[in-house]
């Protein structure tokens, strides 16, 4: 067969598409409709969402990387020690739940989870003063997993929530994610400043939020802890403008110094309609192990259940194996009879901490010393970055944490987090002595 005074060409693979055309060895052809109507073809790297463009590396995960290099001190990381991991208890309590449940640890489960660990959950927050049911609780892939459902069921693209400034910087960034407007309040010594709250609510230019994010006891980044009369000022505001109040509390059990605050739901029943305002967030991260990856939620039944329908949709249930090995461990009394012992760790490396900032910092950093948690909160008094000092911190081979990374707007750059929750006192100690030599080095 002959086309156009040509034989068709042999097949090779030497064809070219250009301008709707088909091109070979002088052979020119329009492309079908079909295939000429096509788009270019694209980077599948295009096709990434906007909103996971731009939201950065966790600069602390990068900064552990650091961790392995030889003579490194790491006051960066929020990491619980792990030599203080009670390893004996856990796998106790694992070897009795595979033998004691081994269809609820293998088997697919309920998306609230396991109806044994909730009632331990209960009783766990029922010793804090905090009371609630089984059916109030729902557990978790950690709490940051509770506040992705939080904010996939309550918020949507353009609404409004509320965060300490600085904050933990995980919600910042499921914030972010979701297209939240995010507003700020300020934290001084005695954590979110209610005041400020106030005012910014009052406001007829600010919009309405939906949600507020506080840590209120040992907060990450600050250390800081919110007083009694503060967290009953909190609740009121909630009911009297109406917002969800979400309390994240992964160190309030790390207190090794003073009298325990109660939870902010721990006071509800103070407060007249407060109850249904109120989300509480729990972790067994920073007390048996953050591998565990074990946290739960505590909410009213509106909010709860589309939670809970959420779950289901991202990984059907918390593990059952987990559960019920958190389960075990806690009935077994072992987080009662192992908690002194982080405590007193804690108190050890924090003293090593405060001592070393005393000798070492305390004509050049303010520091806020807490009575708990893993974190110190400093700021350069001359007002420097800090993203300036790590550079020759890391030649000193010691790494900490720029505080800018904790700010939704307003950001200070010349604050800093401080870790002394991995490092033994010896290190803490010849850490924060690099830290003074990095200072020095900065200003040479």
């Amino acid at each position: 067969m002959r086309l156009a005074g040509r034989e068709r060409p042999a097949p090779s693979c030497s064809v070219a598409v250009r301008a709707g055309m088909v091109h070979h060895r002088g052979y020119h052809r329009p492309l079908p409709p079909r295939l000429a109507a096509r788009p270019p073809m694209r980077d599948p790297a295009s096709f990434i969402a906007p909103a996971y463009l731009n939201i950065g590396e966790s600069l602390v995960r990068e900064l552990s990387k650091l961790m392995s290099v030889p003579g490194m001190v790491s006051l960066a990381g929020g990491y619980p020690g792990p030599e203080l991991f009670d390893r004996d208890g856990v796998r106790e309590a694992a070897d009795a739940a595979l033998r004691d449940m081994p269809v609820a640890c293998l088997q697919y489960g309920p998306t609230d989870g396991l109806p044994g660990v909730r009632e331990a959950v209960a009783k766990l927050l029922a010793a804090r003063g905090t009371r609630c049911s089984p059916d109030d609780v729902l557990m978790t892939g950690g709490s940051q997993q509770g506040f992705d459902l939080l904010v996939r069921t309550l918020l949507a693209p353009g609404d409004t929530a509320i965060v300490e400034r600085p904050t933990y910087t995980g919600p910042l960034r499921v914030l972010k994610v979701a297209g939240v407007r995010t507003l700020t309040v300020g934290v001084d010594a005695h954590g979110l400043d209610v005041e400020e709250l106030e005012a910014l609510l009052r406001d007829p230019a600010t919009p309405r939020p939906k949600l507020l994010y506080v840590v209120p006891t040992f907060a990450n980044p600050s250390g800081a802890t919110m007083p009694r009369a503060r967290r009953l000022k909190l609740l009121a505001l909630a009911v009297e403008h109406g917002f969800v109040i979400v309390e994240d509390d992964p160190y309030g059990q790390l207190r090794f110094d003073g009298e325990h605050e109660p939870h902010v739901a721990g006071l509800v029943d103070e407060v007249p309609g407060s109850k249904q305002w109120v989300v509480h967030l729990g972790s067994f991260s920073k007390v048996i192990a953050p591998g565990l990856r074990l946290g739960y939620t505590v909410a009213p039944p509106d909010i709860r259940r589309p939670c809970v329908l959420a779950k289901q949709l991202d990984d059907i249930s918390s593990p059952g194996f987990t559960q019920a090995t958190v389960q075990r461990y806690l009935a077994a009394g072992r987080l009662d009879a192992h908690l002194p012992t982080i405590l007193g760790a804690y108190r050890e490396r924090a003293g090593a901490m405060r001592d070393a900032i005393a000798q070492h910092l305390a004509d050049r950093v303010d520091f806020n010393i807490p009575q708990g948690g893993m974190f110190m909160w400093g700021r350069l008094r001359d007002g420097t970055s800090t993203r300036t000092l790590l550079p020759h911190a890391i030649e000193e081979k010691v790494t900490f944490v720029p505080g800018d990374i904790y700010y939704a707007d307003r950001a200070d750059a010349a604050t800093m987090r401080l870790s002394f929750s991995t490092p033994s006192p010896e290190q803490v100690r010849e850490g924060v002595a690099r830290i003074g030599r990095a200072i020095a080095r900065m200003h040479a």
